[in-house]
């Protein structure tokens, strides 16, 4: 009964800041191409705070759901993605650069609102301030994770496509031809690079430096920012 409870309670921490997190990301990509003259999303009814619009039955719900039930030390999810016709925008290949980034920059404001938030918890009764406390927590560090995931410079990710609005358009091009494979390239760097390693006998994870030191770097700004320490 004790490890159903505890389930449920590290259930409870969690679902709300991940929920919101990944669907006012998507969120975010949808009101910056709205802005920048696409309506795409608009008229896919996607240009919206609500989460329902952004579920995605899998990324959203299952995905993190079993990563609670295996007790993982870290919680990921994804939403549907936000339809962006990227030749509508205006201007072109920096509306491409605002609206790839708007969504980390969501992620980073959501973390900042969170470590405000840690500011009035102490106001709740006590059983309802330690659960408001972790929710502000988790939902710190999702964002800030979010962030630099999303960042990371290979499309179809956000930094990459912020970097193809960058980059000359010779390099821009090549580096464009990713966004078909990208997610799998990442996804081996960060996953099928350090089972090979366990497997021979060699360290071979780079998440540790690629997204945990920036994670920890930025919530150590956004505490500072929030006058935490």
């Amino acid at each position: 009964m004790d490890a159903l409870w505890d389930g449920l309670y590290r259930a409870s921490v969690w679902v709300l800041p991940a929920l919101i997190a990944i669907t006012l990301h998507e969120a975010a990509h949808g009101f910056a191409a709205l802005a920048l003259g696409d309506d795409t999303a608009k008229r896919m009814g996607r240009v919206s705070l609500n989460p329902l619009r952004h579920v995605d039955p899998f990324g959203t719900i299952v995905l993190p759901g079993l990563l609670l039930l295996v007790r993982s030390p870290f919680l990921f999810g994804y939403a549907k993605p936000v339809p962006v016709n990227f030749h509508r925008l205006r201007p072109a290949r920096m509306g491409m650069v605002l609206v790839a980034g708007a969504g980390p920059a969501m992620n980073l404001l959501l973390a900042y609102l969170a470590a405000l938030g840690l500011h009035l918890v102490g106001a709740l009764p006590d059983g309802a301030a330690m659960w408001a406390e972790d929710n502000l927590k988790n939902a710190a560090v999702l964002n800030a994770v979010l962030a630099v995931f999303n960042m990371l410079p290979i499309p179809p990710l956000d930094g990459g496509r912020v970097l193809v609005g960058l980059l000359p358009q010779p390099l821009a091009w090549q580096l464009q031809r990713l966004e078909r494979i990208g997610i799998l390239i990442v996804l081996g760097a960060l996953v099928l690079l350090p089972m090979i390693g366990r497997e021979i006998g060699v360290n071979l994870s780079i998440s540790p430096w690629l997204i945990g030191a920036p994670v920890e770097y930025l919530l150590d700004l956004i505490s500072s920012l929030a006058g935490l320490e």
